[in-house]
C-alpha cells in the first residue's frame, strides 16, 4: 500500500520538474528574444544629413539620390536605421549653421553626414567665415554626443589650385581638431572619370553616378560606425 502512492509521487514529481524545464526554456527564449530586439533597436542609427545641392537631388529625381541609396544599404542591416536628409541647393555653411538648432532638436540624429562648403567656396567666401560656421555645426553636434562624418569638398579646377588647396585645409584641419570621420574628396573618380557621371555644369553628379557616392559614404559609415 504504502510503494503505490510513493511510486505515482515520484512520477508525478518528474513530470513536474520536465514541465518547469521546458517553461523555463521557453521563457528563456522570449527573453533572449526580447533583450535582442531592444539590442537592435538600441542600436539603430538616425542619421542626419546637412549637405548642399550636391546632397539635394540637383536635377535629378529624390529617389535617384545618394541620401535615399545611401538609406536603402543602412536598411538592408537594420530596418530601424533612417535618413533624414536635410540637404537644400545652394546651401551655406552659415545657412547650415542657422538651420541646425532646429533640427537636432526636431530630429535628435545619433549620426550627421556634414557636407557643406562648395558654396562658399565657389562664391568666394572668406576661409576664416567657412572654418567657423562648421566648426560650430561640428561643435553644436558633438554637445549631443552625435557622431559626425565630414565630407570634404573639392572645387572646379577654374578656382586656381592654391585657392583649391587652402579650401581643402579647412576640412583637414577640423578633421584632425574634433577627431571626427573624414571622407576626402567625394568626387574623387567620378568629376574627371566619365562624361556620363556630370551635368552639363561641371559640378553636379548625374543619377547614374549616385550609386558610387551612396558606396563612397557607406563604406566609410559602415567602416567607423557599423563594425
Amino acid at each position: 500500500m504504502v510503494k503505490g502512492p510513493s511510486a505515482a509521487i515520484t512520477v508525478l514529481v518528474k513530470l513536474d520538474t520536465t514541465m518547469q524545464s521546458s517553461i523555463f526554456k521557453i521563457l528563456l527564449t522570449g527573453l533572449v528574444y526580447c533583450l535582442s530586439s531592444t539590442t537592435t533597436f538600441a542600436n539603430s542609427s538616425k542619421i542626419l544629413i546637412l549637405g548642399d545641392s550636391l546632397s539635394a537631388a540637383y536635377n535629378i529625381s529624390i529617389e535617384q539620390s545618394w541620401p535615399v541609396l545611401f538609406q536603402h544599404k543602412l536598411k538592408s542591416i537594420d530596418p530601424q536605421n533612417k535618413v533624414i536628409n536635410a540637404s537644400i541647393s545652394g546651401e551655406t555653411t552659415a545657412g547650415g549653421e542657422e538651420r541646425l538648432g532646429a533640427l537636432l532638436d526636431q530630429h535628435k540624429p545619433s549620426h550627421m553626414i556634414l557636407e557643406l562648403g562648395g558654396n562658399d567656396g565657389l562664391r568666394g567666401f572668406k576661409f576664416k567665415q567657412t572654418q567657423q560656421s562648421l566648426k560650430n555645426i561640428i561643435d553644436m553636434a558633438q554637445q549631443q554626443n552625435i557622431e559626425v562624418l565630414m565630407i570634404g569638398v573639392r572645387l572646379p579646377p577654374n578656382m586656381g589650385p592654391v585657392y583649391n588647396q587652402r579650401f581643402q585645409q579647412i576640412f583637414e584641419q577640423l578633421a584632425s581638431q574634433f577627431k571626427i570621420v573624414y571622407l576626402p574628396q567625394f568626387l574623387q573618380g567620378i568629376a574627371a572619370a566619365k562624361a556620363e557621371y556630370m551635368q552639363q555644369d561641371g559640378i553636379h553628379p548625374t543619377a547614374v553616378a549616385q550609386p558610387l557616392l551612396a558606396d563612397k559614404v557607406f563604406n566609410v559609415f559602415k567602416s567607423n560606425y557599423l563594425q
